[in-house]
């Protein structure tokens, strides 16, 4: 029996020029942001998810609250589905990859305290980590190899990607973590988006992007180099001494099947997240050993301590952050970006 650890505000889902993948049949419901039908589950996600959930679906469909159970899911750039979801973009379960992302869809979409349970709301965890071509030709150890001269980076857009933000507050806390001071940190960020030659739009098509020939390097979260490897892709990646703690959360709506609330406690159990586990995603729940993870660095210890491991919580939270870096006007990335071209 699943018991979810929390039956939370439900959010609604989303999906505008994403990806569609179709498990089983899509319900017909009308009138309404959620499927309408007590036996389907619209899923709406940002786009790295996307093998773990193919592997939830599979493992959910053999349990008894799973057992003829329809899930549609989707999947594309975080900011674009949070859009899509605001729209009225019918779904069930969504999960993103910033908690900003959420909070535009609470209380409409959303209940409040969706995420005052045990893990807060945060469906799996993950670190930035720098992809490198095979065998690091560029010798690349850490963040500051990333804005020698010629080095082409490859990261996604922070104007549509959760994992974009990720990737930059990263680079930016890498500095404040040995020390440096904001100014330093701002310093080294006009640096390196000088040596930025590509920015896709989502997290999924900057890996595309990287894999056809553009770049030295690609700013990733570790779950979708390790996703990667186990699709047989030909790079390496390295998870340097600084990095961000990705924390990506997810939620029903609150017109939301029932059935969408089992899945997403099948989810945030155990069994679940060996599953997340498995695909490259570091447990949300404590305790939870991921076991032998194949395309990690070391399978049989695959997500090694970072050693100063920033956190959105010692930033101030997500509004915060978002008015602080990327307001479309005042935020420091934008104006760093903008003035990089």
């Amino acid at each position: 029996m699943i018991t979810s650890r929390l039956r939370r505000g439900r959010p609604v889902a989303a999906l505008a020029l994403a990806v569609a993948t179709a498990v089983g049949l899509s319900a017909c419901g009308s009138g309404s942001s959620g499927s309408g039908d007590p036996k389907t589950v619209n899923l709406v996600a940002y786009s790295v998810p996307k093998p773990a959930y193919d592997a939830l679906t599979t493992a959910f469909g053999k349990t008894s609250e799973g057992s003829g159970v329809k899930i549609t899911a989707s999947y594309g750039a975080s900011g674009t589905q949070a859009t899509a979801v605001t729209n009225g973009q019918k779904a069930d379960v969504v999960n993103f990859s910033v908690g900003s992302d959420m909070s535009k869809l609470v209380p409409s979409r959303v209940a409040e305290g969706w995420d005052s349970g045990p893990t807060k709301g945060i469906i799996s965890d993950s670190v930035v980590v720098i992809v490198v071509r095979p065998g690091n030709p560029k010798g690349i150890k850490g963040w500051d190899d990333l804005i020698k001269p010629g080095i082409q980076i490859v990261t996604p857009d922070p104007a549509s990607s959760g994992s974009a933000k990720w990737n930059i507050l990263a680079a930016y806390t890498h500095v404040l973590k040995n020390g440096g001071t904001e100014d330093q940190a701002k310093a080294y960020l006009t640096a390196y988006y000088k040596n930025i030659v590509a920015k896709p739009s989502s997290g999924a098509q900057a890996t595309a992007t990287f894999l056809n020939g553009t770049g030295d390097v690609l700013i990733s979260y570790e779950s979708e180099a390790i996703g990667g490897r186990q699709k047989g892709d030909k790079f390496d990646y390295v998870v340097p001494a600084e990095s961000m703690l990705i924390e990506t959360p997810a939620a029903v709506t609150t017109d939301a099947s029932p059935a969408a609330e089992d899945f997403l406690a099948y989810a945030e159990s155990d069994a679940g997240q060996k599953i997340f586990a498995s695909k490259g995603f570091r447990p949300a729940v404590q305790g939870v050993d991921p076991g032998e993870v194949e395309g990690a660095n070391d399978p049989a210890h695959p997500y090694p301590t970072v050693a100063k491991l920033a956190t959105i919580a010692e930033l101030g939270g997500w509004s915060q952050v978002n008015k602080k870096y990327f307001d479309k006007n005042t935020g420091i990335v934008t104006q760093i970006a903008g003035n990089a071209g």
